[in-house]
C-alpha cells in the first residue's frame, strides 16, 4: 500500500526559524474485494448494485446519475478491529468503544519479523507502551492473497497479551491472521486484551512503511454499528 507525503512549513515566533517537516499518511487497510477470503471457513464479500447508473439516469436530468451498491459480508472481513464485545457479552460493543483509543493515537511499532509466538521479550519496556497503540509488524502480511497466509501464522503469547494489559496499552493491532494461535482454544490474547478494555486490530498491512524513530500516530475507525463486536476498519498511521 503507498503512502501521501506534503510537506508543512512553520515558523516559530523566537528567531523566526522557518522548519520544514515532512508528514505522509500510511494507509495499513486491505481492499475489500469481491469473493477475497480472510480467514479460512468464512465467505468471502458479495458485492452487487441495488440501484444502476442507467436505472438513476432515467429518473434525473440529462448527464445526472448515480450508484448503490450492497455488500453482503461476515463482520471479519479484511482489515478489522475486534471490541471488547466480539469475547464478552458485558463488554462495549463497536458502538460504545472509547474514542480515544481509536483517533490520533500515539503509536509504537514493534518488529518480530522471523518470530512466530511472540512473547514479551520482544516489546520494548511497559513503560514505553503505556497510552499506546502498539502494533506488531511480523512481516506476514506479504502472504496476503495466498495460502502461505493461512499458515504458521505469528501470533502473540498469552505473557504478551497480560504484559500488555498490565503496561495500558490503549490498542493492539498485527498484520497476521490472528493474534492468538488458532490452535489453542483458550485464545488467551483475544479473552485478556478485549477483557481489560482493549480493542484488537487483525490483517493490518504496510507495517514496514512505518519507520522506527519517527512519531506515528494512528487513526482507526470501525462504523459504530450496536450490537455488533467486529467491523472492517481504514487504518490510517500519520507518520512525522
Amino acid at each position: 500500500m503507498g503512502g501521501y507525503r506534503r510537506s508543512i512549513s512553520l515558523w516559530v515566533p523566537e528567531n523566526q526559524e522557518r522548519i520544514t517537516m515532512s508528514r505522509r499518511i500510511v494507509d495499513l487497510s486491505h481492499p475489500i474485494e469481491q469473493g477475497m477470503i480472510t480467514y479460512p471457513g468464512l465467505p468471502g464479500p458479495e458485492i452487487t448494485t441495488h440501484t444502476s447508473r442507467e436505472e438513476s439516469a432515467g429518473r434525473l436530468a440529462d448527464g445526472v446519475s448515480f450508484h448503490i451498491a450492497t455488500i453482503r459480508m461476515v463482520a471479519n472481513t479484511g482489515t478489522y478491529l475486534d471490541a471488547p464485545f466480539h469475547y464478552h457479552a458485558d463488554g462495549p460493543d463497536l458502538a460504545a468503544l472509547p474514542l480515544e483509543r481509536l483517533v490520533n493515537v500515539p503509536t509504537v511499532v514493534v518488529r518480530a519479523h522471523g518470530e512466530r509466538a511472540i512473547g514479551p521479550e520482544v516489546f520494548p519496556s511497559p513503560e514505553s507502551l503505556a497510552g499506546h497503540a502498539v502494533l506488531v509488524d511480523t512481516g506476514h502480511s506479504r502472504h496476503w492473497g495466498g495460502e502461505a497466509y493461512f499458515q504458521d501464522a505469528p501470533y502473540l503469547t498469552a505473557d504478551a497479551a497480560t504484559m500488555l494489559v498490565t503496561a495500558g496499552a490503549l490498542l493492539i493491532g498485527i498484520d497476521s491472521l490472528n493474534i492468538d494461535d488458532v490452535t489453542d482454544a483458550a485464545r488467551p490474547a483475544h479473552h485478556g486484551l478485549l477483557g481489560a478494555g482493549i480493542p484488537i486490530m487483525e490483517h493490518l498491512t504496510a507495517l514496514e512503511q512505518l519507520p522506527d524513530g519517527v512519531p506515528v500516530r494512528l487513526t482507526v475507525l470501525p462504523a459504530p454499528v450496536r450490537g455488533m463486536g467486529t467491523f472492517p476498519v481504514r487504518a490510517v498511521a500519520i507518520v512525522g
